[in-house]
C-alpha cells in the first residue's frame, strides 16, 4: 500500500510541476549582482524621477523599431518595480553623474556581457525565423560603465500588449532590481576592474 501512496504523489507533485510550468509567462534566467549593488542606491536614484532605458533591438519584428518602443514603454511602467519611478527613453543632453539606466538588449549575442553593455557595446545575434514570436532580453542595470545587476528573460509574445510581456517584465524588475540580503544571492564571476 506504501509504495502506491508514494507513486501516488510523485504523480500529483509531477502534474503540479507541469501545470505550473505551462503558466509561466517565460524564463528569467542567469541573473548576477555586482559586490557593489545595493537596493537602497537604487531607490534613491529612481523614486519620484525620471529613469533611462535604452533598448536595444527591435523586440516585435511585426512592429518599427520606433512602434515596439512607443508601445512598450507604457507596458514597463506598469510593471515597474518598487519606486515611483518613471521610465523614460529621453537622453538628456548632458549625462547626469552617475548615469544610471537600465539597458535592454533584444537577441543579444551569446558572448555579450553586462561590462560591454554598460560601456556602450552592444551586439545581436539573428532571430531564427521559427523564433518570431519569441522576445529575449539580456537585462543590465548600469552605474556609468559598471555593470550593478544583470539577468535575461525569454518569452512568447505577439506584441508588447501580450499578457505575457507584462508578466515576463513584472518578474524581471523584481529579479534585476531585487532588495533582498546581499546573502545567498548570486555574484559575478570575475571581479569587474
Amino acid at each position: 500500500m506504501r509504495p502506491l501512496i508514494v507513486r501516488a504523489s510523485f504523480l500529483f507533485a509531477g502534474a503540479l510541476c507541469v501545470a505550473s510550468c505551462a503558466a509561466l509567462p517565460g524564463s528569467i534566467g542567469g541573473t548576477d549582482y555586482a559586490p557593489q549593488y545595493d537596493f537602497s542606491e537604487f531607490y534613491a536614484a529612481a523614486n519620484g524621477k525620471t529613469f533611462r532605458v535604452v533598448l536595444e533591438g527591435n523586440p516585435f519584428l511585426a512592429l518599427t523599431q520606433q512602434e515596439s518602443q512607443r508601445r512598450l514603454l507604457p507596458v514597463m511602467q506598469a510593471n515597474r518595480p518598487r519606486p515611483r519611478l518613471t521610465f523614460t527613453y529621453e537622453v538628456p543632453s548632458e549625462l547626469p553623474r552617475p548615469d544610471y539606466r537600465l539597458v535592454l538588449v533584444v537577441d543579444a549575442a551569446i558572448d555579450l556581457t553586462a561590462s560591454r553593455v554598460c560601456a556602450g557595446e552592444v551586439r545581436h545575434q539573428p532571430r531564427p525565423a521559427e523564433d518570431v514570436g519569441r522576445l529575449s532580453v539580456f537585462a543590465v542595470y548600469c552605474r556609468n560603465d559598471l555593470a550593478l545587476s544583470q539577468s535575461t528573460a525569454w518569452t512568447l509574445a505577439t506584441g508588447p500588449e501580450d499578457p505575457r510581456v507584462a508578466r515576463l517584465l513584472s518578474q524581471l524588475f523584481l529579479v534585476l532590481f531585487t532588495d533582498a540580503p546581499l546573502l545567498g544571492r548570486p555574484r559575478f564571476a570575475f571581479p569587474r576592474f
